[in-house]
């Protein structure tokens, strides 16, 4: 019986010495939240909407009723549906005791008026100093001085794994606390080129946009930006732009009013591992370059479609994503040295950054004669449009299923730039072409497509 209660005892013990060893582990983030929340505020924002024209009633329009308030009050009668307010909201933080604050550009964006309230519940106008919606950022300016602040820290050092906390209005409801930890780092998601953003697994809600989240040591590291949800909730995804990125911004658009952003003048791609296999890498690494931009930086150095971008400035680019946010970094009219891999060897070209265009997308057009070949496609003559534009290539007429082309990945409208590194010029220069591809290892084929030219690895099996 002794022994029996001894053991029982012993485990008991053992028991509470590892959770008191678990809670000693677990960070404790009281002091962290007493002392910056007071610099945290929340954004509510109205803008002019224009109202339903018919009050909310759901006319269809090919009726005489529908027909009737058309006339008298859609486009044909000259009435346009009144205007309303629309509000939404989001958060924020004190940067300077003189009244900046930085938010999401998204949260501000088309405001009529911007209301800031402080801890306090003091409720003041905001003046919007300046926006970026490429970094999703905004300066915001209050007629108030003495504000408590945050302390601004160095993204670049943080890990993943390691502890972070957000502060925001998730929802309206001010001033709420969540953990979690730093997921990744460096993540590019779609239309934000320009950050690399930190992904995190805090809890981050409609509202939460544009609230600071700190490290351990109660510092700024990131700005709340986004989530990925499938519901508009929190699924576990969190993303945050990194503060010296957000800094760079700021510090612009106090200078200068406005941001300037390096440009190379690039369209690029990831490598998969048949495309490295086709341009002769080791590893599926870098930034391949699917198109340069007509009188870009780029194009005036030297750069060329199918080389491949292995680092910038000296940063390694591992992959596609992270070579954007250095090119915009770089300050316009500087030089920026570009180590790439062309044709089997490493070659470094110097090039002289200029300033990001507003609008740098290129475009594209339609038709006419065939011709087929051993990849199972068969081909057409561009337009003179197209010519003009594009200056070679044939468009895809048709992809056999389960042929080479297919298999590909090829699609009908695909036009074909070039193939393993030489251009296409017409129909009969690309059956010539075909018939001397070496068979039984990746080739690369330039194919311009919806707009924009990427890369594609082709092989032609042996028995072919």
């Amino acid at each position: 019986m002794p022994k029996v209660f001894f053991t029982r005892f012993a485990t008991l013990f053992l028991l509470i010495l590892s959770f008191d060893l678990l809670a000693r582990e677990l960070p404790n983030f009281v002091d962290l939240v007493e002392q910056n929340s007071p610099a945290v505020v929340n954004i509510s924002t109205t803008q002019k909407v224009a109202a339903h024209p018919w009050g909310g009633m759901d006319i269809p329009e090919h009726t005489p009723f529908g027909e009737f308030f058309k006339h008298f009050f859609g486009e044909e009668g000259g009435m346009q549906p009144p205007l309303e307010d629309a509000t939404s909201l989001g958060s924020g933080f004190i940067l300077s005791a003189d009244g900046y604050v930085i938010t999401n550009h998204h949260v501000i964006e088309d405001a009529e008026e911007i209301l800031v309230r402080l801890s306090d519940k003091r409720e003041l106008k905001a003046k919007v100093i300046g926006s970026d919606k490429y970094t999703d950022i905004a300066l915001l300016k209050l007629d108030a001085d003495d504000l408590p602040v945050v302390k601004i820290g160095n993204s670049d050092k943080i890990k993943v794994g390691e502890w972070v906390l957000a502060i925001g209005s998730p929802f309206g409801f001010d001033h709420s606390v969540t953990a979690g930890i730093v997921s990744a780092k460096g993540r590019s998601l779609p239309k934000a080129n320009y950050v690399p953003f930190i992904q995190t697994d805090v809890a981050i809600n409609p509202g939460n946009s544009g609230g600071p989240l700190f490290n351990l040591n109660g510092e700024v590291i990131g700005i709340n930006s986004q989530i990925y949800s499938r519901t508009g909730g929190f699924m576990g995804l969190s993303f945050a732009i990194p503060v010296k990125v957000a800094m760079d911004v700021v510090e612009q658009i106090k200078h200068k009013g406005k941001v300037s952003r390096g440009w190379l003048g690039v369209y690029i791609q990831e490598i998969t591992l048949e495309l490295a296999q086709s341009f002769g890498l080791e590893k599926p690494v870098g930034a391949l370059v699917s198109q340069v931009i007509a009188g870009s930086p780029a194009e005036k150095y030297g750069i060329k479609a199918g080389d491949v971008i292995l680092s910038f400035n000296g940063h390694t680019i591992m992959d596609s994503a992270s070579l954007p946010p250095l090119v915009g970094r770089v300050p316009v009219g500087s030089k920026a040295k570009v180590d790439l891999f062309r044709d089997g060897k490493q070659k470094t070209i110097n090039v002289v950054i200029e300033q990001l265009p507003e609008d740098d997308t290129p475009v594209i057009s339609s038709r006419p004669e065939m011709s087929s070949n051993r990849l199972g496609i068969e081909v057409s003559d561009l337009d003179q449009q197209e010519i003009s534009e594009l200056g070679k290539g044939v468009r895809i007429e048709r992809v056999a299923p389960g042929s080479v082309g297919y298999d590909a990945g090829l699609k009908k409208d695909d036009i074909i730039l070039q193939m393993n590194r030489e251009n296409i010029k017409n129909t009969a220069d690309f059956r010539k072409k075909v018939a001397k591809l070496p068979t039984g290892r990746m080739i690369p084929v330039l194919v311009h497509r919806q707009g924009s030219d990427q890369f594609i690895g082709l092989k032609i099996p042996s028995d072919k």
